[in-house]
């Protein structure tokens, strides 16, 4: 459970043993992730770039349409790369296709580009299927380092740290697929993002969690005016009494937590399923990284939104089935 009831008793407790189900197909999908021709399609080089620009006094239109910029920054951060890295990198693929009319922006190009391609949500959220229903999502936030020094440097120097960082709110489905995302500086606090949030979901929702910091009367009346057959479970803050001004849902789960006691109410509402959202947020920063490479804000928010999509296709070419055996 991600609530540690038993912090006190955990060094008495053994740690689970599982096994997967789909070993092979699973290693197969983590090889897949490698394919350059996940990001680099026929579809996207046969409109790569526009060779017959109009100038009607107003300014050129563009060479390279939002398509090309995203798939460099696509392999630039799967692979990460830097931007001049990048650019040589692409060039020498469409070099060994043998499309010599092709070429890639420039790296200063791509670099101002970043911000104007307009992400407004993460992309790839739905399986080519035709059953693409949520059913629940999980609502967490974390921290993405800007700039500073690591901790060899800190130490061997005794230098100040002077870090800075921006959070990602993320909210997971229960199929690990980021239904949406939003970055925001530090100082914003973790409940003034859910409406941002809940603006980029589209589907009808059955079930909503979050841990206790999202335990407010406007989170409640938010998630419920978007989702009101949703039965939201966040786990109340310590301090908090009944009221009857309290948001009728808020009251339930209130009510409900203290009498059940902690580790019956996480099994009742199926709290578990907030691990979603703490397992996503551990694949960006493995799969993509824990800092940011943008200096912009703009650019970050753009940044942040294609590691996303990069996460929901690696999830579509395949999650590990796994099962408890110990």
């Amino acid at each position: 459970m991600p609530y540690k009831a038993n912090l006190t008793k955990q060094h008495h407790i053994k740690k689970h043993i599982y096994q997967q189900s789909n070993y092979s197909d699973y290693n197969k999908a983590l090889k897949n992730r490698g394919r350059i021709d996940i990001w680099i399609s026929d579809n996207i080089l046969a409109c790569w770039q526009d060779d017959y620009r109009t100038h009607d006094g107003t300014g050129s239109s563009v060479k390279y349409p939002n398509s090309t910029i995203e798939a460099c920054y696509y392999l630039r951060m799967v692979f990460k790369f830097p931007l001049r890295q990048t650019q040589g990198f692409i060039e020498n693929i469409l070099e060994m296709l043998r499309l010599e009319t092709l070429q890639c922006p420039d790296y200063t190009l791509l670099s101002k580009r970043l911000s104007q391609l307009g992400f407004k949500t993460p992309k790839f959220k739905k399986y080519e299927k035709a059953d693409d229903d949520i059913v629940a999502i999980a609502i967490d936030s974390t921290g993405l380092k800007r700039f500073g020094r690591d901790e060899w440097h800190q130490e061997k120097h005794k230098v100040n740290a002077k870090r800075s960082w921006r959070k990602a709110h993320l909210a997971v489905a229960s199929n690990h697929l980021i239904q949406s995302a939003v970055l925001t500086h530090k100082n914003v606090m973790d409940d003034q993002v859910v409406d941002a949030l809940c603006t980029q979901i589209t589907k009808p929702l059955t079930h909503i969690s979050a841990d206790k910091m999202y335990d407010t009367d406007a989170v409640f009346e938010t998630l419920d005016a978007y989702f009101p057959l949703a039965d939201i479970v966040i786990p109340p803050k310590d301090n908090t009494f009944a009221d009857e001004s309290h948001h009728p849902k808020r009251m339930t789960n209130l009510i409900s937590y203290f009498a059940l006691g902690v580790t019956r109410w996480q099994r009742f509402k199926h709290y578990g399923r907030r691990n979603v959202s703490e397992t996503a947020m551990q694949r960006y920063k493995k799969i993509i990284g824990p800092k940011l490479h943008s200096r912009k804000f703009s650019n970050q928010q753009q940044e942040m939104l294609i590691g996303c999509g990069i996460l929901n296709r690696f999830t579509q070419l395949g999650m590990p089935n796994s099962f408890r055996v110990a």
